[in-house]
């Protein structure tokens, strides 16, 4: 007597992805709730099987849904922002400011909502996701009826859904409670990345994904940068770093990979890590190609993945699939080093293994979930067929095959999609939605771009308060007569720097303002480099008002500590021009009539501008300014200098006019 079930599809070419790389010409697959019942020759299922529907596949290709193994798919909406710039200018300079503005739980469902209707077009039933609010995109994943293994983010910085990284963790715990055992959902922990963590959240995120048994996703080695300054920091490469702050308890879904080593490579098939390939988003970004056939042929699980659609720019893992094929042929200059059967089994049933959920989904194996999608392969641009080699089905689909060829898609035992038709999301409402945020995001970045000052507090760091300070320059001639004079009992020296400073100023079109970045090399008493500083000064009109002889009230609005190289500053504000000084300081703070001054010996040799003496004190006050103005020319005189020809100008002014 036959068995009864939901679905029998008919009349199919079926391909398994089993680890036997099945295939049936004439093939069906038998459908009961959310499972695959069996798979195989269509006169034996026939046979076997009384289905409520008969679907007839028309010949397609019927095979598992893609697996896109890393995305952070509410970036959709910030798709196309700031193409064709550097990963670290991309990152911090635009999605993380527009990020702080916009994210929030609304954001992150409709991003999510459209990433879903995106996913189901291309066929992709299953995805690993990185984000914030990841509720919203666990909410967002199961009404569109996707299989999402979804990890909310934690980083040592503030982020859209959380102050600390204290908070990201206690969010994690409470996502983690609420989606544990979803039919759908798997949650994840998402330490961003080594170099956004500290060692003890590194640690943290590690004891939580071991405590409650799911994935741990994060980024590895996607950047040269990243591993240079990983030697440099922990003196040592990225793996064995995050090996050291025991990640590798967890399951790991360890995202790009790029820069890593045979040992590397062992470190994570000992410790049965998954790694997504993105080859788009490494091509795009200037990251560099993985080791993928090094990695496949140990036997790593290696899936494929999109990034972000924010830096991709689309999710299309048809073009992913591809371009993971033929960039592993450029790479290793072997045309046969992944072949189309190995790239299309990366996109399932490895992908799913490397997510940490290959007992699910990502092949077409009695017992396994529903997840599967019909493929049309008799278009123009896949004609003509041959037979003769089997494999050539896996060509078909990976070389030839276009996203747009997914005519239907079924999760979970659920149709998602039908004949092309989208049974799950409003297409149309959705595109409506993100047109009009879009208009939001762009009047918010034309603000920001309208000045230096809105740029540099977009990217964070910046102390938000004015520095006034009353100074005075003066050229020497003997600056031994400088140090002389320091002995004066009338002056008291409080303490002593010597520096090495190196100073980049950019100038702006239409701008008073000066940007300043600074790299101050502290000396010890032998004159070597005992540590160096790295600021960021924003400086505003050249003087607030010149007191007599010179004196000056200058403003210094806004400081930063400058932790991105001078290259990442220089490609995000855009200057019109710089210009270099270069200097040695010795500074003193003294006290001087019951007053603190700052006395800098400034010997100034790019441009050849000869030796000053600076005298600076800090004011809050137009009558303190005054009182000062007085004081600090006293104290010029104090140190046997005349008053007669001073300098107002800043270093900068003075660089300039030399010219």
């Amino acid at each position: 007597m036959s068995q009864k079930i939901d679905y029998l599809f008919t009349n199919a070419l079926v391909l398994t992805m089993d680890a036997g790389l099945s295939q049936y010409a004439e093939g069906a697959v038998a459908v009961k709730g959310d499972s695959i019942i069996a798979v195989g020759p269509q006169a034996q299922l026939a046979a076997q099987y009384q289905a409520a529907e008969i679907v007839d596949c028309g010949g397609k290709v019927l095979m598992p849904g893609l697996v896109n193994a890393h995305t952070h798919v509410p970036m959709t909406l910030l798709r196309g922002l700031a193409d064709d710039t550097r990963l670290d200018v991309w990152l911090l300079g635009y999605m993380m400011p527009v990020e702080r503005q916009f994210v929030n739980p609304e954001f992150v469902r409709l991003g999510t909502s459209i990433g879903a209707a995106e996913f189901i077009r291309s066929g992709v039933t299953s995805f690993a996701d990185m984000y914030y609010f990841e509720s919203a995109v666990a909410e967002a994943t199961a009404a569109a009826g996707l299989r999402g293994v979804l990890g909310q983010t934690v980083m040592q910085f503030p982020a859209p859904d959380a102050k600390s990284y204290e908070d990201s963790l206690a969010h994690t715990r409470e996502f983690i409670e609420e989606w544990l055992g979803h039919p759908l959902v798997v949650p994840a922990v998402s330490p961003h990345a080594p170099y956004t963590c500290t060692a003890e959240i590194l640690q943290a995120c590690a004891a939580l994904a071991v405590e409650y048994d799911v994935p741990l996703h994060t980024h590895i080695a996607e950047t040269a940068f990243e591993v240079e300054n990983a030697r440099r920091d922990w003196g040592m490469p990225v793996v064995p770093y995050v090996k050291k702050q025991n990640l590798f308890d967890a399951k790991v879904l360890a995202a790009h990979c790029v820069h890593i080593d045979s040992g590397e490579i062992n470190t994570l098939l000992h410790h049965r890590a998954g790694v997504s390939h993105n080859p788009s988003s490494n091509l795009k970004l200037a990251s560099g190609a993985a080791p993928v056939a090094e990695m496949l042929k140990v036997g790593l699980n290696v899936g494929i993945g999109t990034d972000g659609p924010a830096s991709n720019n689309d999710l299309d893992m048809f073009e992913e699939v591809r371009l993971a094929a033929f960039l592993s042929k450029f790479r290793t200059n072997d045309p046969t080093s992944l072949p189309a059967q190995t790239a299309l089994l990366m996109a399932t049933r490895l992908g799913a293994q490397a997510m940490h959920i290959g007992h699910l989904t990502g092949s077409l194996e009695p017992g396994k979930r529903a997840d599967l999608i019909l493929v049309d392969i008799h278009k123009l641009h896949n004609s003509p067929h041959f037979t003769r080699d089997p494999n050539g089905v896996y060509a078909q689909i990976v070389y030839a095959s276009k996203s747009t060829d997914v005519s239907d898609v079924m999760v979970n035992g659920k149709w998602l999609m039908r004949a092309h038709q989208l049974l799950t999301l409003n297409e149309t409402e959705l595109v409506e939605q993100a047109a009009d945020l879009a208009k939001q995001i762009d009047q918010f970045l034309i603000r920001r771009e309208s000045s230096v000052h809105s740029k540099l507090v977009a990217i964070g760091g910046a102390r938000q308060e004015q520095s006034f300070e009353v100074q005075v320059k003066v050229k020497v001639d003997d600056a031994e007569a400088v140090l002389k004079a320091l002995e004066n009992a009338e002056i008291e020296k409080v303490y002593s720097r010597h520096y090495r400073e190196f100073d980049t100023y950019f100038k702006f079109e239409g701008e008073d303002s000066v940007l300043r970045y600074r790299e101050d090399e502290f000396l010890d008493e032998l004159g070597k480099v005992d540590h160096v500083r790295y600021r960021l000064t924003l400086m505003g009109e050249p003087h607030e008002r010149e007191f007599p002889s010179d004196v000056m009230l200058s403003r210094s609005r806004f400081i930063a500590p400058a932790d991105q190289s001078l290259r990442f500053y220089r490609e995000y504000f855009k200057p019109a021009r710089e210009i270099q000084v270069v200097k040695e300081r010795r500074r003193w703070l003294v006290r001087f009539r019951d007053t603190e001054f700052y006395v800098n010996l400034d010997f100034v040799d790019r441009p050849d501008l000869g030796t000053y003496l600076e005298v600076k004190s800090r004011t809050w006050s137009r009558k303190d300014a005054e009182h000062k103005s007085v004081l600090v020319l006293e104290l010029v005189k104090a140190l046997g200098i005349s008053t007669a020809e001073t300098e107002a100008r800043e270093y900068v002014r003075i660089a300039e006019d030399s010219r």
